[in-house]
């Protein structure tokens, strides 16, 4: 035989060997434990009475719990435990099973049995540990190391389960458990590694920590209870889980703490009720969820939950189960799309007005907005996208405004955003300008033809102003005028009630002058690149009240022109927009 193949029985016999109790020191052998001998090579379960959990101590179902471990232990010659391992089912177990720093070479099957006193299995080696429907005060296994997994199924435990630092090689399962510490936490798993923690339908009073630990496949909660913890109902910081952490429909009282945490598959929180009013009820802080987060079927989080630095695959979610406004945190969280939940700009802007820096001692936080539009043009919805930094920039300049202590600096402010928000949108929507450029060449054309019909236009030429055709139309053909070098008194030529610009329009002199053209010349006044001589020709003339109406208005659309100008190109060049 190879020194690896007798590795393992010489280990066993030198276990055996620690074992300094014998039989002789047992006797007399309880009922039970008689019954339990005479069974023992069978490799069946050894069934006390009816199998349930005994509620006294029946003298036929009694067993000491150091006769137990000198079974577990391998026990004698003529008195060893089958292959599979003590199991028994239905016992009541007096004293104290130790079994710290032993090695157990076979299964530990304690199935519906009461415990009068914890079991310790600190530092223990064992195969696999089941304790299915049993009723104990509580577990020490801190250290533990199990081939196998450790099972509560079912188990009734008044007091806490404590193996953190433990290395399982299969799960612990605690399905349908009711695990109640009079204080502290319920469950103490605090850096183990196993395949999977299994909650499933389980009621817990006090918290569960896994904090540190390497969770190879699930952890799962769903349907599970947990009430009285100590602020953290479920410590899962740093925590590597290979597979999905699940809370479909679990009801805790008391924050759930992932942060850091890498969790490979999804996390789950359909139809859950996490309560923890006034501070963090779910705290993802720069957790790693590669797959997605459901927040579907009726969830309520009574209290903050926080995705800060959280990076997420997708997102499923419903506008029902977000949470109250003031109770999120989004800021430089990354997601990478919205599946079968609200993809529209209306919708995620309430999503994002949840959040409440101010609350958290910031003024404002820019990156949920941008990470929102991003994901929006990923998705292709690009007017959603164009929305959400809108209200980015409305923000931003809001904070900006807020943290300036200068009074006069404030309004300065407020005007040139309320300026950009009217005219461009912050620089996000430049075409805008165009919109109000051609606003402002409409309203020119109506004020300038109103102006040119009731004759209050010039001409705009020193030589035409100072021609005897203009001067003579500025008075009636009843008056007379002096015109000329040396002067001659000349009689007027317009009409009574003729406009001095009407009567030179019939002049012949007048017929090689350029024609007004309120639609060109609003235009050339507007826009400055443009040079369409109707501003070199023509001019307002102030001498009325239409006319004084008029060159206001020029000079007011001039400036416009430039503006909206400028803006536009600074528009389409970014350089608006806030960084």
């Amino acid at each position: 035989m190879s020194a690896a193949a007798a590795a393992g029985p010489l280990a066993e016999r030198a276990q055996w060997a620690l074992a300094t109790a014998r039989l002789d020191d047992f006797q007399p052998l309880l009922p039970a434990e008689e019954e339990v001998v005479a069974r023992l090579l069978s490799g069946n379960y050894d069934r006390l009475g009816d199998g349930t959990r005994p509620e006294a101590p029946d003298p036929s179902r009694v067993i000491r719990a150091s006769f137990l471990r000198f079974l577990m232990l391998g026990g004698q010659e003529g008195c060893r435990p089958h292959e599979k391992g003590v199991r028994i089912t239905g016992a009541w177990i007096t004293e104290t099973l130790d079994l710290e720093a032993c090695h157990v070479f076979r299964d530990i099957g304690l199935i519906d049995c009461h415990f009068e006193a914890t079991p310790i299995l600190r530092a223990a080696i064992i195969n696999r540990l089941f304790l299915d429907g049993s009723s104990l005060p509580g577990l020490e296994a801190e250290r533990l190391e199990a081939r196998g997994g450790v099972y509560l199924r079912g188990a009734h435990v008044q007091g806490e389960v404590n193996i953190p630092q433990s290395r399982l090689g299969g799960n612990l399962e605690c399905d349908g458990a009711t695990i109640r510490a009079p204080s502290g936490r319920a469950i103490d798993a605090a850096a183990i590694e196993l395949r999977n923690l299994l909650l499933r339908g389980a009621t817990l009073r006090g918290g569960i920590t896994v904090a540190g630990a390497r969770i190879t496949a699930d952890l799962d909660c769903a349907g599970a209870v947990i009430e009285e913890a100590d602020s953290v109902a479920i410590d899962a910081t740093e925590v590597e889980n290979g597979g999905s952490v699940v809370l479909r429909k679990a009801q805790i009282a008391g924050e759930v703490r992932l942060v850091a945490a890498v969790v490979s598959g999804d996390l789950d929180v359909s139809g859950a009720e996490l309560k923890q009013p006034g501070t963090m009820a779910l705290d993802l802080s720069r957790a790693q969820i590669k797959g997605a987060f459901f927040l579907r079927n009726e969830a309520r989080i009574g209290g903050a939950l926080a995705m800060t630095g959280a990076s997420i695959g997708t997102i499923h979610d419903e506008a029902v189960c977000w949470p109250a406004p003031g109770d999120l945190l989004l800021n430089r969280c990354r997601y990478g799309a919205f599946i079968a939940a609200p993809v529209d700009a209306a919708s995620r802007l309430d999503w994002l007005s949840r959040q409440a820096p101010q609350r958290w001692g910031e003024d404002f936080w820019p990156q949920p907005y941008e990470q929102l539009a991003s994901v929006f043009r990923e998705m292709g919805h690009g007017e959603d996208a164009r929305s959400v930094l809108i209200m980015k920039e409305k923000l931003q300049r809001r904070a900006r405004r807020a943290r300036a202590r200068n009074p006069l600096w404030r309004a300065l402010l407020r005007l040139n955003d309320n300026f950009l928000a009217v005219t461009v949108r912050y620089g996000r929507q430049p075409l805008l300008a165009f919109l109000w450029l051609t606003l402002f060449w409409v309203t020119g054309v109506a004020v300038f033809g109103v102006a040119e019909a009731g004759g209050a236009f010039k001409p705009n030429s020193a030589v035409v102003l100072r021609s005897p055709e203009w001067a003579l139309c500025g008075v009636t053909t009843a008056e007379q005028r002096l015109i000329g070098s040396p002067p001659q008194s000349m009689s007027g030529r317009a009409a009574p009630g003729q406009t001095q610009l009407a009567c030179y329009r019939e002049q012949g002199e007048a017929s090689s002058y350029p024609a007004f053209n309120p639609w060109f010349y609003s235009l050339d006044t507007l826009l400055p690149v443009l040079d369409l001589g109707q501003k070199s020709f023509w001019r307002p003339n102030p001498n009325s009240t239409v006319g004084r109406i008029a060159i206001n208005y020029f000079y007011f659309q001039a400036i416009v022109g430039w503006a909206l100008s400028l803006l536009a190109v600074a528009g389409f060049s970014g350089l608006v927009k806030s960084t």
